[in-house]
């Protein structure tokens, strides 16, 4: 299976992973990116929504224009108005003969999924590398729930998520724990990476793990960090996220 990062927008990532021709669409927010791939013998083979933002799904329409019939997963989510299967927690799917997972994920949106496939996960907007999404809809404890459920799959999984955003959520995650030494490893990576043009995507969750500390809620170093934050201890994990997402949301570092 060979993946491939189509960018999109200002800083989207429109996700294709295939085999030989055959290949998953995932968020197609623009139909260009995978229109111009096709001409270079791209073969779509079915599109996966993560969610219903139109940055993640604007581009459906034109593809299908293109391609009549192409088969569409999306989340139950009647903001979705299109023709396609709704999956949701517990959907598997069989998809370029792999085994499709969807994991259900809300937080940034109440209805927001995300898929597991051959290794790679692809978390739309609710994991970003060394951060995580803003939550419009859902509550702090239920992105901490999604966030610690897909922090716990295995550590080779490769994170591939919505948008480049790791240089900026590098800067406040050293705010949060300057003296992570993986952390400043992964942040000069990155540094690198953007320089030659290159995406900082797919990252691992061991990666993320180590690095990220939307992750990492319960170590000592997160928690002292947002205690002072607070004047306070916070009281759990949840409190804990609850304030590492307000700080973020502030954050102009």
């Amino acid at each position: 299976m060979r993946l491939s990062a189509l960018p999109a927008f200002e800083d989207n990532y429109i996700w294709v992973l295939r085999d030989a021709r055959r290949a998953l669409v995932v968020d197609p927010g623009d139909a260009a990116p995978v229109l111009a791939a096709a001409s270079e013998g791209l073969e779509p083979t079915a599109i996966l929504l993560t969610h219903h933002h139109p940055d993640h799904c604007g581009g459906v329409p034109a593809l299908l224009e293109r391609w009549p019939g192409l088969p569409v997963f999306a989340p139950d989510d009647s903001r979705i108005a299109l023709d396609c299967e709704r999956v949701g927690e517990g959907s598997r799917l069989q998809l370029l003969d792999q085994h499709v997972r969807v994991l259900s994920v809300p937080g940034h949106t109440r209805s927001h999924v995300a898929y597991l496939v051959h290794g790679h996960l692809f978390c739309g907007d609710t994991l970003f590398s060394l951060g995580c999404g803003r939550m419009f809809e859902g509550t702090a404890a239920q992105m901490h729930g999604s966030l610690q459920r897909l922090a716990a799959l295995p550590g080779d999984t490769r994170v591939c998520c919505g948008h480049e955003y790791t240089l900026a959520n590098a800067r406040f995650a050293c705010e949060v724990e300057p003296d992570n030494a993986a952390l400043a490893l992964r942040r000069a990576e990155a540094v690198r990476q953007r320089a030659s043009a290159v995406p900082t995507l797919p990252t691992t969750l061991a990666s993320e793990r180590d690095c990220n500390p939307f992750l990492r809620c319960d170590i000592a170093t997160v928690r002292d960090a947002v205690a002072h934050r607070l004047g306070r201890a916070p009281a759990d994990e949840v409190e804990t996220f609850a304030a590492l997402r307000g700080w973020k949301d502030e954050f102009r570092g």
